[in-house]
């Protein structure tokens, strides 16, 4: 650019830098620049998460050997926890409470014990999944890497635990003269449809805990009123049965996903607990629940991907 000067001779001026007077938008895509942190598409989330598989699966195995380091007894306490549960329970509400009432008594403690480590399954993610985030904020501020990761990893690491509790299961329903059988096998689409379940809650209560941190004391809480309600220590039916209760009382309470995914457990495992003591469809209602928060969590926690940590 130039101009003529009053004596005459022609000054030569900067010139004019070719993005001056360009919206931040459009330079940005004139040097295919992005926002860092920005939420991806969901099948490009998707194809992130695959990539971080080892990650995922890794971080679940460290964060269970952790768990109990610092205890004398360290990885049996992922067994001897539930136990003393189900003590506790057999106790109160087996021989204090009447609980067994409709379950016959041979079958009782492998129904209590099974109800107490399904159900510990479910509870577990989801304390695990509220704390995801906010409890490890230096993780997600210093790295970059989709950030449903975390509660995955932790859903998978109570996977990982049950099923080292199902060694003791095994060895309480043989105890109990309910031997290994082809049913036996229900227990593997039993436990996957759960664990879709569980790690759809994980990622609901994940971006949840991740901007209201009190609700980790809260869950507990519910968490115990849902236990009560899902018949761990006794049947939901024979309780009811003599009670003025609408029938449709007990079919909500039967078909709520912590009581579906416990009677698949115990159908497969217990010879006597037969198909009587299930409700209709259960199979149809566990996939649905399953697929229903696998969905429903994902695109929730998905949805908010940019602002985890930040704030």
């Amino acid at each position: 650019m130039s101009e003529t000067t009053h004596d005459g001779t022609v000054a030569v001026g900067a010139p004019v830098p070719p993005d001056e007077g360009l919206p931040a938008a459009e330079l940005a895509a004139k040097y295919g620049l992005s926002v860092s942190g920005a939420r991806p598409s969901l099948g490009e989330y998707v194809r992130q998460l695959w990539g971080r598989r080892h990650f995922i699966l890794a971080f679940s195995q460290a964060k269970l050997t952790a768990q109990y380091s610092k205890a004398k007894l360290g990885q049996l306490w992922q067994v001897a926890t539930p136990l003393l549960n189900a003590a506790v329970y057999f106790f109160i509400f087996g021989l204090l409470l009447g609980a067994r009432r409709g379950i016959p008594s041979d079958v009782y403690v492998p129904f209590l014990v099974t109800g107490v480590f399904v159900f510990t399954f479910t509870q577990s993610s989801v304390l695990a999944g509220v704390r995801a985030i906010s409890g490890n904020l230096g993780l997600v501020r210093a790295l970059h890497f989709p950030r449903a990761s975390l509660p995955i990893s932790f859903a998978l690491q109570q996977l990982q635990q049950l099923l080292f509790s199902m060694i003791v299961l095994v060895v309480i329903m043989v105890a109990f003269r309910s031997y290994p059988d082809l049913s036996w096998l229900l227990v593997v689409p039993a436990l996957g449809l759960q664990f879709v379940f569980n790690t759809g809650l994980a990622l609901i209560f994940a971006r949840m805990g991740s901007k209201t941190p009190d609700l980790a004391q809260l869950m507990p809480f519910v968490l115990r009123t849902w236990m009560y309600a899902s018949g761990v220590m006794f049947s939901i039916p024979a309780m009811l049965e003599d009670k003025n209760v609408p029938s449709w009382v007990a079919d909500v309470l039967q078909w709520n996903p912590a009581a579906v995914y416990m009677d698949l457990v115990r159908y497969a495992l217990i010879d006597k607990y037969d198909s009587t003591y299930l409700p209709p469809h259960i199979w149809a209602f566990g996939l649905g629940w399953a697929v229903l928060a696998g969905v429903v969590g994902f695109v929730y926690f998905w949805k908010a991907e940019e602002r985890y940590g930040r704030g």
